[in-house]
């Protein structure tokens, strides 16, 4: 048996030129939608149940909710805002996760 011999050329590329993937650096921010099911009690609980705000605080979140149809409930890393907008689903609220701008 006679070995193969391969022969590759390399590119070498400098590492200024290298652009990283910056959306995971990026700030997400969680939404919360209004809708016409869950009563306003529902969303306050499922807000303070999620991310452990005080009764005033989800109280007024819910609010924003009810009264200019979103809120901003979390701002973070996308992977944390991901399982956030999950879990708000899971209890059939209308969520969406968005870049900070």
């Amino acid at each position: 048996m006679s070995a193969q011999v391969f022969s590759v050329e390399v590119e070498a590329v400098p590492v200024s030129d290298i652009k990283g993937d910056t959306s995971l650096a990026t700030p997400w921010q969680v939404l919360i939608f209004d809708d016409p099911v869950n009563l306003m009690s529902f969303v306050t609980m499922v807000i303070r149940r999620i991310f452990g705000y005080s009764e005033q605080k989800a109280t007024e979140l819910m609010l924003q909710v009810h009264n200019k149809g979103r809120a901003i409930v979390w701002t973070g890393d996308r992977e944390k805002a991901e399982l956030f907008v999950q879990q708000l689903q899971s209890y059939q609220l209308l969520a969406a996760m968005e870049p900070v701008e």
